[in-house]
Parts: structure tokens; C-alpha cells; sequence
């Protein structure tokens, strides 16, 4: 597939086949949340029945599996060396058995440099089997570049966000399973920081992660086999600045009054007990870090 064919578009059709099309490693990074196979007979007494306009969230599991490998996989190709992806999915149960997104994550092409706990704030599904589900995961996937597995470290600012991410999915989309605007805005803006790039979301739905690139100055590909929800998209890109507001609330977040590097540079406390003035009490040289 040529460059103009692939390069700020929304391609319709299925992910594993349009991924195929596209060329080895002129990605630098990609978000995504692929649907869950929580199948289409579930709800829970907050939620309708999730249904996905133009395709099926109910498929033996061992083929939905089998299916996220492959598209991890083309995924994988497509992505420089240094790259990464962030894939939001949560854990799911089915008469007792309960399916980790790692049973499948462990078999890609993929190094998995950190799990996430996206805190949604909310339950979906409100029974007592369990203590309310309230979390997903974001696995952020690296593809290293040479020898190197630990890859380049992000900035203080952004590594200030924790692995533990705090907000509400979208609830004004007409995709039935949105996440939120801040969400790839963070990973996008932490992994890329002032660096220009092209961005993939390989289940782009409403167009969130698309968005999020666009805000940022990224080229971007989208991936969605359904018709309607790539209107949806479009519309959404066409007035991405209806959501400038959103993004710069995130961005805003990244900033670090002084690093680890500045306060070890001017001989202040950095978190080590060497014996030398150590005059301050434990609680001054803690508050000190913040």
C-alpha cells in the first residue's frame, strides 16, 4: 500500500487483513482498545448489552485469542525498532474461569515493558460474585531496538503519572466502549514527548486515539470495519479543536517542579541517608521530593 493511500485515513475493513497491507516499521507508536469478546448476551445493571456496529464481540475465546496474537503480531512488523504500543483490555471471567489479557500478550513478538491499572472510577457489571471490577489494564508493548530491552527513559514529567492512571471512560460517544480523550493523549505525549511521529489505533471506533494524535501534530492511521463509526471519526477530526481543551488538561499535568537529576546536581536530598547533613528530620527531606 502506498503512502497517500495509508497516511491520515480511516481504512475500512478487517485489522489483520488491512495490517497486512501496510509496509514493515513506519510506525512510531500505537493506542488501541480492541473489543473485549465479553459477549453480546452480557450486561451488567449499569450497562446494556455491549454492540459493536458492524462486527461480533462473541467468539470462541481461543479464536479471539488467536486473533489478538495475529494483529500484536502485524502490529509488531509495522512498528520501528524503539517503538511502542499501549493495549487497553481488562480481565474477564466466564463460569468461573477467569481470562488474563498476559495469556495472550506472552505469546506476541512484543517485550511487555510495564502493566497499567486504568482506574475507571466506576463498575460496569455491579454484582457480588466478586469485588466490583473497576479497573482495566494499559500493557505497554515495546519493540526494542538492537540488543537494548530497557529502551530509552521517559522524562520526569511524564513518568510522574504513575502506573496507576485515574479517569472516567467517555460517556458522551456513541461507540458503546470508549475511553477517554486523556487517555491517549498521556501515552502518546509521554512516549513522543516533542518528537513527531505516525500513530496507529488498529480498532480506532469513534476516532479517540486519532484525535489525540492530531491535537499533538501527529500523522496518524486508523484502522475500523465499521461504516458508522468511521463517520463518527471523521466528523471528530474535522473538529478536533472542540477537544483542545480536554488534551491540554492532560498535558498540563506533565510537569515536574524539579527532577531527581536537578536536586543530586545541587547536592539536595535525593532520597539517600549518607550520614552527611543529615540534620532534617525524615519528614522535611520527604516533603522536600514533592
Amino acid at each position: 500500500m502506498k503512502k497517500t493511500e495509508y497516511l491520515n485515513k480511516i481504512i475500512q475493513g478487517d485489522t489483520v487483513a488491512i495490517l497486512k497491507t501496510l509496509p514493515d516499521e513506519i510506525m512510531d507508536m500505537g493506542v488501541t482498545s480492541p473489543p473485549y469478546n465479553k459477549g453480546e448476551d452480557k450486561k451488567g445493571w449499569l450497562v446494556k448489552n455491549v454492540k459493536y456496529s458492524g462486527t461480533t464481540d462473541k467468539l470462541p475465546e481461543d479464536l479471539y485469542q488467536n486473533n489478538q496474537i495475529a494483529v500484536l503480531d502485524e502490529l509488531f512488523r509495522i512498528t520501528k525498532e524503539g517503538g511502542s504500543f499501549f493495549y487497553n483490555h481488562k480481565l474477564r471471567w466466564e463460569r468461573g474461569e477467569m481470562f488474563h489479557p498476559m495469556d495472550w500478550l506472552r505469546k506476541t513478538k512484543w517485550l511487555i515493558r510495564q502493566e497499567i491499572i486504568w482506574d475507571r472510577m466506576i463498575a460496569a457489571n455491579i454484582r457480588g460474585w466478586r469485588f466490583w471490577q473497576v479497573e482495566e489494564r494499559i500493557y505497554w508493548l515495546y519493540k526494542p531496538k538492537g540488543g537494548n530491552l530497557i529502551g530509552e527513559e521517559l522524562k520526569p514529567r511524564h513518568s510522574l503519572s504513575t502506573s496507576i492512571w485515574r479517569f472516567q471512560p467517555e460517556q458522551k460517544n456513541p461507540h458503546p466502549a470508549p475511553f477517554p480523550l486523556a487517555l491517549p493523549v498521556r501515552a502518546i505525549f509521554s512516549i513522543m514527548d516533542e518528537k513527531k511521529g505516525i500513530i496507529i489505533d488498529p480498532y480506532c471506533g469513534s476516532g479517540t486515539t486519532l484525535v489525540a494524535a492530531k491535537i499533538l501534530g501527529h500523522d496518524f492511521i486508523g484502522v475500523e470495519i465499521s461504516e458508522d463509526y468511521i463517520k463518527s471519526a471523521e466528523s471528530r477530526l474535522q473538529n478536533y479543536r472542540a477537544e483542545l481543551k480536554y488534551a491540554n488538561e492532560e498535558m498540563a499535568k506533565h510537569i515536574v517542579m524539579k527532577t531527581f537529576k536537578e536536586r543530586k546536581e545541587r547536592g539536595e536530598f535525593t532520597g539517600k541517608y549518607s550520614g552527611k547533613n543529615n540534620k532534617k528530620s525524615d519528614e522535611q527531606k520527604i516533603l522536600e521530593l514533592f
